[in-house]
């Protein structure tokens, strides 16, 4: 994350997204598939790293051999073709954008970490500073409930910020510059979707 100034003088917090470009694969019909998609590729690699199906799956329309494929929902497929290109021009400044990637994985994390618990006394005798505490009821029900709140993995998951705007966009280097923060460590891929 970074900071810039607008017109007025104020700061705003961004990111800078390094985008596509990507490029169509595949485009999956109400007719033949079900529903409507279109699945794009990014990243292009030595045909070596991919598996043979993988790699015949876009020789089948002499498409470059792509490292990441990803499936998107759309209204109407028939606005997209094979092999077309996706860029940031098809975003504008001021849009609104969801964000979904792979959050910061954070470990085997404490109850107090991971779920906002609050500690017990430090002073006057008490052993219990972090302790977990009760975790259920007695004889009945005999089990522990699922859903249970307890330490653990925290982070390393699926995690979608929402509603994230578009400041600047530049076509040159495919750059996105967005308000806020998106899930990962830097070089994480992303997928940006209109809100």
């Amino acid at each position: 994350m970074t900071q810039i100034f607008d017109e007025s003088g104020n700061i705003i917090p961004v990111t800078i997204l390094k985008v596509g470009p990507c490029v169509i694969t595949q485009i999956k019909t109400q007719l033949n598939d079900g529903y409507n998609a279109i699945q794009i590729g990014y990243g292009n690699v030595s045909s070596k790293k991919l598996t043979q199906p993988e790699f015949g799956h876009l020789k089948k329309f002499d498409l470059q051999p792509l490292k990441y494929l990803k499936e998107f929902r759309v209204n109407d497929s028939e606005d997209f073709e094979i092999g077309q290109v996706l860029n940031v021009d098809s975003f504008s400044p001021g849009q609104l954008v969801n964000i979904r990637g792979k959050s910061v994985g954070k470990g085997f994390s404490g109850l107090q970490k991971r779920h906002n618990f609050s500690r017990g006394p430090m002073t006057h005798g008490s052993k219990n500073h972090r302790a977990p505490g009760s975790i259920g009821m007695g004889t009945t029900p005999g089990r522990v409930l699922p859903g249970k709140k307890m330490a653990g993995q925290l982070g390393n998951k699926i995690a979608t910020i929402k509603k994230l705007k578009i400041i600047q966009i530049n076509s040159e280097e495919n750059i996105l510059v967005i308000k806020g923060s998106v899930p990962g460590k830097p070089g994480n891929l992303l997928s940006i979707v209109p809100s």
